[in-house]
């Protein structure tokens, strides 16, 4: 790559952190629309509640050039993030019928006191179900979005290891 188009490992752990954070703040929004997010949609968010205070920690580091954190840092980001691709693949793999999901992504009710309460519940209660697709972009359910975002993060965070700052 030329030396005009390398960025700085500040740029690439800011670059994570917007990148994280915006992917979040996308999932909140459509839920905010309507889109209820199932039991493993939920699970993929934990990746970015811990990556995008490391991004974060990691943008600190590269600013003041303190390169004792950066290599555990951008490794640490590398594994979160490849973690979530990985996760990401096997929802979105439920999703298309490659393999069983978990057998509690069909919701839970509480315990009815009587056949009434448990008629109104059934009646209330929503079930999002795993392998259901709320809504696919271009081709990809959010699942699978989110495995293509984490996969991009993952290449960036070893970008960051390989980056090295102009002296």
């Amino acid at each position: 790559m030329p030396a005009s188009f390398r960025l700085t490992q500040l740029q690439i752990a800011l670059l994570i952190l917007v990148v994280a954070a915006a992917t979040l703040g996308g999932a909140w929004i459509f839920q905010a629309f309507g889109y209820a997010p199932c039991e493993l949609c939920l699970k993929q968010r934990i990746p970015y509640y811990i990556g995008i205070p490391l991004a974060a920690i990691t943008s600190y580091a590269a600013f003041r050039k303190q390169e004792t954190l950066l290599l555990p840092d951008f490794i640490g980001l590398a594994l979160i993030f490849g973690f979530s691709a990985l996760f990401g693949a096997y929802h979105s793999g439920v999703e298309w019928g490659f393999w069983q999901g978990p057998s509690d992504c069909t919701g839970s009710l509480t315990q009815a006191g009587s056949v009434d309460d448990f008629l109104k519940q059934l009646q209330t209660v929503k079930v999002v179900r795993c392998d259901a697709v709320a809504i696919r972009i271009l081709g990809l359910s959010l699942a699978g979005w989110n495995a293509v975002i984490s996969a991009a993060l993952t290449a960036l965070a070893i970008m960051g290891l390989r980056a090295r700052e102009e002296v």
